[in-house]
Formats: C-alpha cells, structure tokens, sequence
C-alpha cells in the first residue's frame, strides 16, 4: 500500500456552507484513534463493532429532526466507505448511547432507522482499513434537517440517504476519529 497517497478532501468540504453547532463524543475525542470498540469485528479485525456514544447541541432554529452518518473518505475506492446512517431521530434528541448503532436499532429514539451501510447490513460498521494504508479517517456527522419526514425507506443506501438528507440539512456538527490497522 502506498503510504503517500493522497487522501480525499473532508466529505462536507465541498458542499454549500450550512450553520454549524457542536457534536462530542464520550468514546474518542476529535482527532484522536478510535478504540477497538469501534472497530469492525471481521475481516480479520477483532473489535466490537460498536457505535460511538455522541451528543450535541446548539443546532439551529427550525430543525425538525436529525440524521447522523459515518463516513470514511480515504477508503481506497472512488466513492469512500459509509459505515452508518440514521435517519428520524426527533428534533429533541440531544445524544445516542454507545452502541445505539446495533442491528435491529433497539437503542434508537423512536421513529428513527438506520438505512443500509457498505457493509450490507442496517447498523453500525466499524474502522477496517486495509491493512498497512494510511490512517483513515471517520467522519460522524450530525445534520440537523429542515424536515420531520425524508421519504425514504430503511431498504436504501446511505447514499440515497446522504443525498435526500443533504437537501433538507439546515445545520450540521462534525466529529471525526481515526484509525490504521
């Protein structure tokens, strides 16, 4: 693996400017390595494929609900590597618990669905990069969305998510880890 290569710019770098807030996390700090419970449990990695605890506030009069997504930008394919997307969480939800990402979604506010990752399935997908690449980084991003209701179903990608969620995004607050096998 090529150690040099260039990375691909932050994932909201290029879209318009929205309002900003502030997300945090309990499980890593920005910037830091993310722990191996936030890392992907096959593939030959062995951690515990759990969501990060996060929380934020400040987000921007109007928001009628949120989305939050993971997304790795220097997964060595041409459209990067999403790990999560959650849609529906309700206007007054301020955090989600470490581990909320888990299958069948039990640990989510009501009425909000994770939609299919990369990996195939509905739930968190943690840190696997290729082995010996740089380290990749993680984007958790909160977006605070114009809208209670996207339209979408739980059967769609985070792709088809980002791009339904990202027309409706009014503010968003980015928290990003990192990780190198």
């Amino acid at each position: 693996m090529d150690l040099t290569r260039p990375t691909a710019p932050a994932p909201y770098d290029l879209l318009p400017e929205t309002a900003s807030f502030e997300v945090t996390s309990e499980s890593f700090a920005e910037g830091e390595t993310l722990s191996d419970a936030q890392v992907f449990d096959d593939w030959g990695f062995t951690g515990d494929n759990r969501s990060p605890q996060l929380t934020w506030r400040g987000a921007p009069e109007g928001t009628k609900s949120f989305a939050i997504s993971c997304f790795d930008p220097d997964a060595p394919t041409p459209a990067g590597f999403w790990h999560w997307t959650v849609v529906g969480i309700p206007a007054g939800t301020t955090s989600l618990p470490e581990g909320a990402g888990a299958e069948g979604g039990a640990h989510l506010p009501q009425g909000a669905f994770m939609t299919v990752t990369d990996y195939g399935s509905k739930a968190f997908g943690g840190a696997a990069p290729p082995q010996g690449d740089i380290a990749h980084r993680y984007v958790f991003a909160v977006h605070a969305l114009d809208t209670a209701d996207l339209g979408i179903a739980d059967s769609v990608s985070c792709t088809v998510a980002a791009f339904n969620y990202l027309q409706h995004t009014i503010g968003r607050a980015v928290i990003t880890g990192t990780y190198r096998a």
